[in-house]
């Protein structure tokens, strides 16, 4: 059961300086809201799902898009892989993915590899692959950024 991460302990900052709105968002009943979603397991060990802002809704579904990147990059063929969502008028966000691949596959064949390993509204509507994706300045491939690079693209 995956949920949201809150954290609460004598080492946690007391709020953010001169910024009440920010405190009441990330502050509930003395729990810091982190924005991670993660799951316990039951030996008690958290395991962190991604980031509740990444969190791509589909038709009401949430799809959290670390775990469409970690089979996409079970595929033999595939180097990098960055899921993301992108605006669609009948289900609120498509699930999409830009993919960097070391050998031979096409959009169709990796996903029909995600058929094989995800329910089929966590399946990519569209694989764009490509040399490279865009990096910040420190070298980190951000989700907003390949969202805005590749969602364009036809």
């Amino acid at each position: 059961h995956t949920s949201e991460v809150v954290i609460k302990g004598p080492n946690l900052m007391l709020g953010y300086r001169d910024n009440r709105r920010a405190n009441v968002e990330a502050f509930k009943n003395g729990w810091f809201r982190t924005g991670d979603q993660g799951m316990l397991s039951a030996r008690g060990y958290l395991t962190l799902t991604g980031r509740l802002k990444e969190l791509i809704n589909r038709g009401g579904e949430k799809i959290s898009p670390l775990e469409v990147d970690a089979v996409l990059l079970r595929h033999p063929s595939v180097a990098e892989a960055v899921t993301f969502g992108t605006p669609d008028d009948k289900y609120g966000e498509a699930v999409c993915a830009a993919v960097v691949i070391k050998g031979e596959a096409s959009p169709e064949d990796l996903r029909r590899h995600c058929a094989d390993h995800l329910a089929s509204f966590k399946v990519p509507d569209r694989v764009f692959i490509s040399d490279s994706l865009p990096r910040t300045a420190t070298g980190k491939v951000q989700r907003r950024h390949i969202a805005s690079t590749f969602a364009v693209e036809d």
